[in-house]
């Protein structure tokens, strides 16, 4: 390795791109491609900076194993900061292996990071853990090892353990100041925004009151039974029933908790669950239906009762009825919440995060682009989305993946 591309690599180490790009600008050998790739990617330049990854692989070729390797994993971070979700798993645990048969653990570990990254963004937890357990940390640099924290942070989050996340997050801040990156910094530090500001909302008669996500926490341990909005399901300790498919039951739930302990008109409850604004005859008969399927979903939780105008709910075990909403309750609010880190997403990776299919997620971005709440560049293939401005909330519990039952 020659001078330039080993000042250039210190440099993309320091977190300085303009400083590397400087030294190898003009050169055209496969070291300076790569090195080249990764600066351009980091000021912002995606695509040309794959590109160029793309070059020094092909110039690496088959006899440099390792260094085609390292443009391999190079190029799926790329892909994972642009959202690309369809990128090859294959090819980038090849790289890993390849990485480490030749003893390049730091750079393997960094690719293990990004495959938990991936799973992460899918909401695929347990696998994210695992990949995690195999990583030893003490070796790595003090980037890396923010990197990992900032993953176990992301994790813990998604089960809603914050104590565990506090912990990881106070590691990734040490290890981001001894690597010194501001960018990386920057990076905790907007991390560490999602403990201090609104998760969910707990509904009652009376008003909505805001929870930090360790209220959340707090009220799912609790010995209350939690109408859970945010993944439509109906929770008390260890028991969840989940009403995710069933939309007109969880509506009818919900209207029911957010009254507890007092019943609710029929009127109200056809309104609600039928979204008509005419009831007749043919929608009470329905109602009847339809609380008596609720009765059977619910059983080993709560109970519906009939009144003389309505229904009313009262719980087997459980202390209270409370009903956890979003902190944003309007429509597509799950795909708000995966554009709300800032990223850019094609509408296919967000069809994949959600699980849902791309024309699905295609007519949420039309919606809510007609409401100027996201905004588009690029065309066919390249078409990114991005939100106009960054919701003052987390939406953490609005993202792939199940939360804990209890």
């Amino acid at each position: 390795m020659d001078a330039l591309i080993e000042a250039a690599g210190r440099a993309l180490a320091a977190g300085d791109p303009l400083g590397a790009l400087n030294r190898i600008a003009l050169r055209e050998d496969a070291p300076a491609l790569a090195l080249r790739g990764i600066a351009l990617a980091r000021l912002g330049d995606l695509s040309l900076g794959r590109e160029r990854l793309r070059d020094a692989a092909r110039a690496f070729g088959s006899k440099e194993a390792a260094a085609r390797a390292r443009c391999i994993v190079a190029e799926a971070e790329i892909a994972l900061v642009s959202r690309d979700l369809g990128w090859s798993a294959r090819a980038l645990g090849g790289a890993r292996d390849t990485l480490e048969a030749h003893g390049d653990l730091v750079n393997a570990s960094h690719a293990r990071h990004l495959e938990a990254r991936h799973l992460l963004l899918r909401g695929r937890l347990d696998e994210a853990d695992a990949i995690l357990a195999d990583i030893d940390t003490a070796p790595l640099p003090p980037a890396l090892r923010a990197a990992h924290e900032l993953v176990v942070a992301g994790i813990a989050t998604r089960r809603l353990k914050t104590g565990r996340v506090h912990a990881a997050l106070a590691r990734a801040e040490n290890a981001a100041r001894a690597a010194g990156i501001p960018a990386l910094m920057a990076e905790v530090e907007t991390a560490s925004r999602i403990l201090r500001t609104t998760a969910a909302r707990r509904m009652t008669r009376d008003d909505a009151c805001p929870l930090l996500l360790e209220d959340v926490e707090a009220l799912l341990a609790s010995r209350a039974l939690v109408v859970d909005a945010c993944r439509h399901v109906v929770r008390h300790a260890d028991t969840v029933v989940s009403l995710t498919r069933r939309p007109v039951l969880f509506a009818l739930v919900r209207a029911l908790g957010e009254s507890w302990p007092d019943d609710v008109p029929r009127e109200t409850l056809i309104k609600r669950a039928f979204r008509t604004r005419y009831v007749d005859e043919t929608h009470r008969a329905r109602l009847r239906v339809e609380i008596g399927r609720l009765r059977t979903a619910l059983r080993s939780l709560a109970s519906v009762s009939a009144t003389h105008r309505g229904f009313s709910l009262a719980a087997c075990e459980a202390r209270e009825v409370v009903v956890l909403a979003p902190p944003d309750d309007t429509p597509h609010a799950d795909v708000m919440a995966l554009l709300a880190d800032g990223e850019a997403w094609s509408s296919s990776a967000l069809a994949l995060a959600l699980g849902v299919s791309q024309r699905t997620a295609q007519r949420s971005l039309d919606a809510l682009a007609a409401a100027n709440k996201v905004q588009a560049y690029g065309r066919g293939r390249a078409r990114r989305w991005m939100t106009g401005a960054i919701p003052g909330f987390t939406t953490t519990l609005l993202l792939p993946g199940p939360l804990p039952s209890g």
